[in-house]
């Protein structure tokens, strides 16, 4: 597997500001319609999307679909279908800017798995890194606030299942190709959520599904970027970038549905992003090191 840190950090970018664009669309349809149904159709045309690419490549869907760790592939794909109907839930309830800065937490919680979950090094200076990061998440839901309660759970708990995933999927990349593990996460998906989505069905007007079939694309192509630039880059060296969802879905938020800025929650996300910064920066200065 070719290792290339700058290719996987503009993947990265790329994954985040498409991740607000679907953010922003689910938000929409979530004020509408039940989060169980939408997060299956996403998933449905995720399901049918790798079906089609699958069968047009060489070997057909058995090569595709190949794996010699099939217990991981299904693992990581159930932890995503938990993690977006938590997320929309999350943001739809307490805004898109509240919700994206604790969920910022994210990336050091990455570096945090990435030492037991794939053998990374992970020295005091980062844990340090990842313990301020914790700080500003306290800063950022306000002790005394109406933030401070089970309410910062979702985005929180949201934060961790999505960090829990990317680790994971660095790991399946070390033996399946960017195709396998999309391929997975669409048909697990799908099997995940129709059970639960059929018995939350509503019917959507003409509107509904046009904004639905949009955002069915931005979480198709939105995925396949998040999962190519953990099979073109180390975890550790990327995740940084990942703090680039923060900015794009606090954009969308306050352009489009009005969410507003409180310092403290601005303050709370610095010292995050600082924190995770700086794990990078740490990263780079041992892979420097070992040169």
């Amino acid at each position: 597997m070719t290792q290339n840190t700058a290719i996987g950090i503009l993947i990265m970018i790329a994954a985040c500001l498409v991740f607000s664009m679907q953010d922003g669309f689910s938000r929409l349809m979530a004020g509408q319609y039940s989060v169980l149904m939408i997060v299956m159709i996403r998933f449905w045309a995720h399901a049918a999307y790798v079906l089609i690419r699958a069968a047009r490549q060489p070997g057909g869907i058995p090569a595709v679909a190949r794996t010699a760790q099939p217990g991981l592939q299904i693992l990581r794909s159930l932890l995503l279908s938990a993690e977006i109907c938590l997320a929309i839930a999350s943001f739809t309830l307490i805004g898109l800017v509240v919700h994206t800065a604790l969920f910022s937490a994210g990336p050091l919680l990455v570096v945090a798995l990435s030492g037991p979950i794939l053998g990374e090094k992970v020295g005091w200076r980062r844990w340090s890194a990842v313990a301020v990061g914790m700080c500003g998440i306290l800063v950022i839901i306000g002790p005394g606030s109406e933030m401070f309660g089970p309410l910062a759970l979702m985005p929180l708990g949201s934060a961790f299942l999505f960090a829990l995933y990317g680790v994971l999927n660095r790991y399946v990349a070390r033996h399946d190709r960017t195709d396998t593990s999309f391929f997975w996460t669409g048909i697990v998906g799908a099997a995940a959520m129709t059970p639960v989505g059929l018995w939350a069905w509503q019917p959507m007007d003409a509107q509904g599904w046009a904004v639905m079939a949009v955002l069915c694309c931005t979480a198709i192509l939105g995925h396949w970027l998040y999962i190519r630039c953990y099979e073109v880059a180390e975890a550790s060296a990327i995740q940084p970038f990942a703090y680039f969802h923060l900015l794009f879905a606090s954009i969308v938020g306050i352009v489009f549905f009005a969410d507003p800025l409180v310092p403290r929650q601005v303050l709370g996300a610095a010292i995050v992003v600082g924190a995770g910064i700086f794990t990078w920066w740490r990263e780079r200065q041992r892979a420097r090191a070992l040169l």
